[in-house]
């Protein structure tokens, strides 16, 4: 039975003290509560240990956003698995388009990375999308499925298993345009059966894979009733714990 998962990614926001705020009234609010899915926050590096240590880990598992494809060395900036790992955090985001767009990330170092973050037992959340001329242009299944090729498809069925996929249109993230439920469903599906097609069924079925783009209070509970959508990975709207208590409650 693969799990549900509602991740928020903070981006670039909040000061070391916000954050710690933020992460505190989370843990309030889920403090006690029935959870029908995992919650993950991912956090700026600078907050890792610090949210770590604050948060029942129980019912918070903490991201970072990005890891070095780099074991360790003279790398001026640079934060390695293996950090992230020691800080307390138990995820990894990987791949989100942004890392994609504003810093050429290919995806033979997404490969590495993915590598990197297995091997020091962080679970990746690993992110596909098509930009916006790739979905007008009918592109997208081919671009998704290229993208799980190059930098997953080399990983035993075993490491497969560890992996958590999170879609998202690239199109609909800070836009406010949202895919539809069933674009949604469409895609996840195809991304399921490019799964099976070279892991198996048993494989397929058992990885979650997350909706990413503009997903909300509002259009949480219609997006995550679909049978191939497990859950999202949540921008914008995890920077407020009532709006992303919200998203969890879509799964209750």
């Amino acid at each position: 039975m693969r799990k549900n998962i509602v991740a928020g990614n903070w981006k670039m926001n909040k000061t070391l003290q916000e954050g710690m705020a933020l992460a505190a009234e989370l843990n309030e609010v889920l403090k006690g509560a029935s959870l029908n899915c995992d919650v993950v926050i991912g956090t700026p590096f600078i907050h890792l240990a610090s949210v770590a240590a604050a948060v029942d880990s129980a019912k918070i598992g903490v991201a970072a956003q990005n890891c070095a494809d780099k074991e360790s060395g003279a790398y001026t900036g640079e934060i390695s698995a293996s950090m992230v790992k020691s800080t307390g955090a138990a995820y990894v985001i990987l791949g989100h388009s942004e890392r994609r767009a504003y810093y050429g990330e290919t995806a033979a170092t997404l490969k590495t990375k993915v590598e990197l973050a297995l091997k020091n037992e962080l679970t990746p959340i690993f992110c596909i999308g098509e930009v916006l001329e790739e979905r007008e242009a009918g592109k997208h299944f081919e671009v998704v499925k290229q993208q799980i090729e190059d930098s997953l498809f080399e990983l035993s069925a075993q490491d497969f298993g560890k992996i958590v996929l999170a879609y998202e249109p690239v199109w609909a993230i800070g836009t406010g345009k949202t895919a539809s439920a069933a674009q949604a469903q469409e895609i996840h599906a195809f991304i399921r059966q490019t799964l099976a097609a070279k892991y198996g069924q048993e494989v397929a079925d058992a990885t979650s894979i997350l909706y990413g783009g503009s997903c909300n209070a509002g259009n949480a509970k219609e997006l995550f009733s679909n049978p191939d959508v497990d859950g999202g990975l949540i921008g914008g709207a995890s920077l407020k714990v009532a709006d992303f208590k919200a998203i969890i409650d879509a799964f209750n």
